[in-house]
C-alpha cells in the first residue's frame, strides 16, 4: 500500500492514520519542547537508579532490610543518632527512625517497587482495553453494546475503593507488588477501552480499510495490520498519562496499609510512619515524598510532550518549555 495512501485523512473526521507522523517527525517535535527533554532525561535517570539499586546499596555497604540499633537513640523514642538523621560516610542519606535500616537503600529499592508496578500495571490496562475497544468496534451491534456496557461499570467503578476491598481479602502470602499490579491493571482499564473503540470506529471508515476488506482480509488481521498502526498514537500518549497516576495510585495504598507491605522498601509504604517523625528526622518523610513529586511531575510532563509531538495539532498544557515556534518552524523545513 502506498505511502500517500498511508499518510491520508478522511475528510471531516480528524483522525491521525498510520503514516500521518513519521518517527522523524515525531522526534524532531519532541526536541523541540525543552521540558519534554528535561523530564525525558529525569525519568532515565530514576529508570537507570531502579535497575542500579543492588549495585547503587553495594557501592555504599548497605541493604535495604538490615536493622542498625546501634543508631537509633532509643532513649528518645528511636530517633536516629548523629547529624542529619544520622548522615554519614556508610549511610549517604541517613537512617529510618526505630529500625535504623540504611535510608538510600530503601529509598533506590523503593523506585524499583513504585516504577516497577506502575508501568506493569500500565501494560495491563493497555492490553486489555486494546483488545476490548477493537472487539467493540469490529463486533456486530450485540457485542459492541455488550463490551460497552461493561467497559461503563469499570469506568464508573472507584478504583481506590475496589483496590482496598480486594486487597483486604486477598491471602497475605501472595506476593504483594504482583497484587497490587494486578488490581490496578484489572479494575482501572476501562477509559483507554472507550479510546481505543472511538479510534477504532473512526479508522474503519477510511478508504485503506475498506481496501483491505474487499480484498478479502479477516477482521483481525485488518485489526492488526491496518488498524492497530493507527491506533499507535492515542494509545501511547494515554499510557504515557497513565504512569503516573497508577505511581500515585500504588504509593497512596502502600501508605493506607494494603499494598506493599514491609520489609519490602516502597515510597508510599515508607510514607506510612513518616508522618509521625517530621519534627524529629524530616529526611524520612522528605525524602520519598520529593522522589514520588519528582517522578509523577517527570511522567506528566513527559506526556504532555508525547502527546504534542505525535498530535501537533494539540496545544500543550504546559505554559513554559513547550518550544511552539520552534516545533512549527520544524515542521515547516521538513515539509521544505
Amino acid at each position: 500500500m502506498s505511502e500517500s495512501l498511508l499518510a491520508s485523512q478522511a475528510p471531516g473526521t480528524g483522525a491521525s492514520v498510520p503514516g500521518a507522523s513519521g518517527g522523524p517527525q515525531f522526534w524532531r517535535r519532541l526536541r523541540t519542547q525543552r521540558a519534554a527533554l528535561v523530564a525525558a532525561v529525569v525519568v532515565a535517570l530514576l529508570v537507570l537508579v531502579a535497575l542500579a539499586a543492588p549495585l547503587l546499596t553495594a557501592i555504599e555497604g548497605q541493604d535495604p532490610t538490615t536493622y542498625h540499633p546501634s543508631l537509633i537513640d532509643s532513649a528518645r523514642g528511636g530517633v536516629p543518632t548523629g547529624p542529619l538523621g544520622g548522615v554519614g560516610a556508610d549511610h549517604w542519606l541517613g537512617v529510618e527512625p526505630q529500625t535504623g535500616r540504611d535510608l538510600f537503600a530503601r529509598l533506590v529499592y523503593g523506585a524499583r517497587v513504585s516504577l516497577g508496578v506502575a508501568l506493569a500495571a500500565t501494560v495491563v490496562q493497555v492490553a486489555i482495553g486494546l483488545v476490548l475497544g477493537i472487539a467493540a468496534a469490529l463486533g456486530n451491534r450485540w457485542v459492541d453494546q455488550l463490551l460497552s456496557r461493561i467497559t461503563d461499570i469499570f469506568v464508573a467503578m472507584p478504583l481506590m475503593i475496589m483496590s482496598l476491598a480486594l486487597l483486604a481479602i486477598v491471602p497475605s502470602g501472595f506476593p504483594r507488588p504482583v497484587l497490587v499490579t494486578l488490581v490496578i491493571g484489572l479494575i482501572s482499564w476501562g477509559t483507554i477501552a472507550k479510546v481505543v473503540r472511538a479510534q477504532t470506529l473512526t479508522l474503519k471508515e477510511l478508504d485503506y480499510v475498506s481496501a483491505a476488506r474487499l480484498s478479502g482480509w479477516g477482521t483481525w488481521r485488518i485489526a492488526r495490520r491496518e488498524l492497530l498502526p493507527g491506533l499507535a498514537a492515542p494509545v501511547i500518549t494515554y499510557a504515557a498519562l497513565l504512569v503516573p497516576q497508577n505511581i500515585t495510585v500504588e504509593a497512596a495504598l502502600s501508605f493506607l496499609g494494603v499494598g506493599v507491605k514491609p520489609p519490602t522498601p516502597s515510597w508510599g509504604q515508607m510514607l506510612t510512619s513518616a508522618d509521625v517523625w517530621y519534627q524529629a528526622a524530616p529526611q524520612y518523610l522528605l525524602l520519598p515524598a520529593g522522589a514520588l513529586f519528582v517522578t509523577v511531575l517527570a511522567l506528566t510532563v513527559l506526556g504532555d510532550g508525547v502527546r504534542t509531538a505525535l498530535d501537533p495539532r494539540a496545544a500543550s498544557r504546559l505554559r513554559v518549555g513547550t518550544g511552539r515556534r520552534r516545533e512549527t518552524k520544524a515542521d515547516k523545513g521538513a515539509s521544505a
